[in-house]
Parts: structure tokens; C-alpha cells; sequence
């Protein structure tokens, strides 16, 4: 999914061999006895420098898992090693035991199309139980944990709040917990960690696609975040989660990172993760994202904007991708993205409002522009209110404090990468 924005060193940092070490030794972060162990490794000396996720570092988790009966929680990204091979493929070759996995939105496979229920089955490849947590249920139950002593999740997220891979980690966590199971993260880098915005969650909105009072941009990766959950008591019951987290080589949030495989069947390229956070608003609107056409969240636009925008498209059922999208087979006009500098997103650290301001105002039937959804999406009622009373980008943004800066410090203290 690397587009012109990949930059040639990002399209090799995950392209190494599953032994691979870190200069710095990779770190085995066991959050319940709050104690760091550390695991020697030898790194060639080309890779001193690059990023090498959790799932790479195999020298610094392997030998915990002999022995263990595990469960699984992974998808396509969960991939290791520059042949890009499958977590899974590689840990039951090296003799671990994995007794089930478990999947998310999209499949274990990632070939469900955007917001498909998935049903449970056994891997055709492995002949392993596949449990879905995008079905009949999000969180697995006792019966499903029956024989596993140990979890691991490795997910690739984009950073976004309503990517709902974190609240997917929610419900591992509190099933862990309330099963007296250990969860291994292996982390990867968050392509949109390098900065924080949005409006904080408002509780009384919270669903899969926001269940914490956490900006639409949060700023973590999935071991941080795993950790903010515990501290912050999000769990049913205040439950603690007992964590063993890899951490990513060489990594900051500053970083770019380009993502060696699509973390879903609808984000397929770099432009659109960047952009994603911004655009997915008018997922909570009647007009189209491009699903159903080859640049999904690339593109926005409408069949009632004829005549106010040149650029045009038309979304197509897309079977595994987008089955149903908005607007199918109808012309929509509206604004192509694809060609926008997302170096601006980089330098001002911020999403961009003005899009969803812009639109709202150039519709011709404003009582139809936001459908139910956007309250959940934005988290609050609030900012649809604020959008047709007329509001500032910057009035808007003022209204985020102070919740966004407390959300700020409060981050600060579940940081892995500095």
C-alpha cells in the first residue's frame, strides 16, 4: 500500500530477517511487576538503524512461548520477516502451539468487506479455530479461552479512535483479565503517532468505534495504549490485564512509517492512513469516501454537489472490499485528495476540520448532510451542533480544551518511545 509518500528507507524498515535483534537490546516490558528484562541479540550492522517491530524481534519472545498453549489475536498485517510471512505460519513452523485464533473487523484473513459480520470457522490453511470478534460478538468468552494460557495480539493501527482494532484490544484485555490470562503485545509503529487532536470522547457516546474519552488522533501505539487501558482502569470492574509487552526497535513518533501490507481492505495505500483520521467524518454523513472505487478515503463527494465541484467519481460494489458502498453506481462531484501534500498534516500536527466545515456549507440540503453515525464518530454531539450553527475551525478547536491537554499529560505516562 506504499504510495510516493513511502519513503525509501520506511519501505525496508520492516523488511528484515524474524531473528532480528536491536542495537539498543530489545526490551520485554512485563507490565504487572512493573520490572524491565532485557535480552541480548546480535544486529547486523545495516539494520542498527531501522525500525524492527515486536513480531521481528522472534530472539526476544520465542523461548517464553514453548510450551504455552496460545490463543491468537491477528490479521494480513500480522506479518514478519521481508518474504512478509504470516505471525502464524512462522510460530507454528518454530513448534508453538496455537490452539485458536481470533479475529477482527475484516477477518482473520482481512477478506470481509468494511462493517461485514464474520462468522466463526476453522483456517482452511492450518486447520486452526478461527473465532470471530466481529460477529454475534466482540469479546471472547470463557469457553473460547478454555485451554489457552497465554494471548498474544499483533495488529497493525493506523491511530485513529474509530479504528476498531483498539476497541477489539479492549475486550481481549478485560476477557484476559477476567480469565486470569496473560496478553503478549507485540508492537508496531502507529503511522499517525506523530501527533495528537480532536475532541475527547464524551462517555455517553461511547461504542465499538469510541469507548474512551481519548481524541479522534490519540498519538499511541497499540503496547502504549494496551498500558493506558490498565492504568486508567477502563476495564469492567477497574480489572488489571497482566501485560508482557515487545517493543519496537528504534522507533519514535516522530518517525514516518510506511506500512508493508493494508491494515484494512479500504485503507490501501499511504495517502489514505494520513489522510484517514481527517476524512472519516463524513463517514457520519450522506456523502461518499471513495468506497467502491480504487481510492477509497482519497476522494469525497456527492450526486447533489453537480455544478460546485468539477471532479467526479462512482463508487461500485466491490465484493470483500465494499459490498454496498454510499452512493453506488451513482455520480458523485466533489474534491479529489489524492494529490494533497499530507507533509502539511506532518508540519501542523492537526487534522484537517475545514474539509467537513467546507462541505457542509457548499450542501444543498443541509438537514441531510449528517445521518446517526457522526455522533459516534466525533464522540460528542457536540461538534455537529457547532458545524450548522456556523462555527470556526478555530472556534471549534477552542472548544476542545481543556479536555485535549489533560488528555495530553495523561498520555505522557504510558509513552514506550520517546
Amino acid at each position: 500500500m506504499i504510495k510516493h509518500i513511502c519513503f525509501s528507507i520506511g519501505c525496508l524498515l520492516l523488511n528484515m530477517a524474524t531473528s532480528c535483534g536491536t542495537a539498543k537490546a530489545p526490551v520485554l516490558v512485563t507490565q504487572k511487576t512493573k520490572s524491565v528484562q532485557t535480552k541480548q541479540q546480535r544486529l547486523p550492522q545495516a539494520a542498527q538503524n531501522e525500525i524492527i517491530t515486536g513480531a521481528d524481534q522472534t530472539a526476544a519472545y520465542i523461548g517464553y512461548l514453548k510450551n504455552r498453549k496460545v490463543g491468537m489475536v491477528v490479521n494480513p498485517t500480522s506479518i514478519i520477516g521481508n518474504n512478509k510471512t504470516t505471525l502464524v505460519d512462522s510460530l507454528l513452523k518454530r513448534g508453538i502451539s496455537i490452539k485458536k485464533i481470533f479475529g477482527p473487523e475484516h477477518g482473520f484473513r482481512g477478506d470481509a468487506s468494511d462493517g461485514a459480520k464474520v462468522n466463526n470457522a476453522v483456517d482452511a490453511k492450518t486447520g486452526i479455530p478461527v473465532i470471530s470478534l466481529y460477529g454475534s460478538k466482540t469479546k471472547p468468552t470463557p469457553a473460547d479461552l478454555k485451554g489457552i494460557d497465554l494471548m498474544i495480539f499483533d495488529i497493525q493501527d493506523v491511530g485513529a479512535r474509530f479504528y476498531t482494532y483498539i476497541s477489539t484490544l479492549h475486550y481481549i484485555m478485560e476477557a484476559c483479565a477476567q480469565n486470569n490470562i496473560e496478553l503478549m503485545v507485540l508492537d508496531r509503529p502507529n503511522p499517525n503517532g506523530f501527533y495528537v487532536d480532536g475532541p475527547v470522547l464524551d462517555t455517553a457516546f461511547r461504542s465499538f468505534v469510541g469507548m474512551h474519552p481519548i481524541p479522534v488522533v490519540h498519538g499511541m501505539t497499540i503496547a502504549e495504549y494496551a498500558q493506558m487501558i490498565n492504568g486508567e482502569g477502563w476495564l469492567k470492574g477497574k480489572a488489571k490485564c497482566k501485560l508482557k509487552l515487545i517493543k519496537v526497535a528504534n522507533y519514535n513518533h516522530s518517525m514516518p512509517y510506511a506500512l508493508p501490507v493494508n491494515p484494512s481492505p479500504n485503507l490501501n495505500s499511504a495517502q489514505s492512513i494520513l489522510l484517514y483520521p481527517g476524512i472519516c467524518f463524513f463517514e457520519g454523513t450522506t456523502l461518499s469516501l471513495g468506497r467502491g472505487t480504487a481510492y477509497p478515503f482519497q476522494v469525497v463527494g456527492h450526486p447533489a454537489l453537480k455544478g460546485k465541484y468539477s471532479f467526479s467519481f462512482t463508487p461500485k460494489s466491490i465484493p470483500g472490499v465494499s459490498d454496498n458502498p454510499p452512493q453506488k453506481n451513482v455520480e458523485c462531484y466533489g474534491t479529489d485528495y489524492r494529490n494533497y501534500n499530507t507533509d502539511t498534516i506532518r508540519k501542523e500536527k492537526r487534522l484537517n476540520l475545514n474539509w467537513l466545515i467546507s462541505f457542509y456549507q457548499n450542501f444543498p440540503d443541509k438537514a441531510k448532510f449528517f445521518n446517526a453515525y457522526f455522533t459516534k464518530l466525533a464522540g460528542t454531539d457536540k461538534l455537529q451542533k457547532q458545524i450548522e450553527a456556523g462555527q470556526t475551525e478555530k472556534q471549534i478547536r477552542d472548544s476542545w480544551e481543556p479536555k485535549l491537554s489533560r488528555f495530553k499529560e495523561t498520555r505522557k505516562k504510558y509513552l514506550l518511545y520517546n
